[in-house]
């Protein structure tokens, strides 16, 4: 195989569909501060900023009580760590 070929494969799978950049919604631009992010770059920051605000629930840590700011983006007081990718995936418009 040519060369040439052989890196326009390795770029196709550098860009696969979890690395794909998203347009996202004004609420959750509003709590990114960017108006386009991949979605793991996204539940990276979002666990990012559960853990530094210390929003697990400290008995059952698999529950995220919401402050104010991350309410509005995923619309509830508690959230459960499964259900997270779940409200998220309403933040990236088709």
């Amino acid at each position: 195989m040519p060369p040439a070929a052989a890196g326009s494969s390795a770029v196709k799978a550098s860009t696969s569909a979890l690395t794909r950049i998203f347009a996202v919604s004004p609420a959750l631009k509003k709590f990114l501060g960017v108006t386009e992010i991949s979605r793991p770059e996204t539940m990276k920051r979002i666990w990012s900023y559960i853990k530094g605000h210390q929003l697990q629930n400290p008995q059952n840590r698999k529950e995220i009580i919401c402050d104010e700011k991350l309410k509005a983006v995923l619309g509830k007081d508690i959230v459960g760590f499964t259900e997270l990718a779940g409200l998220l995936s309403a933040h990236f418009p088709k």
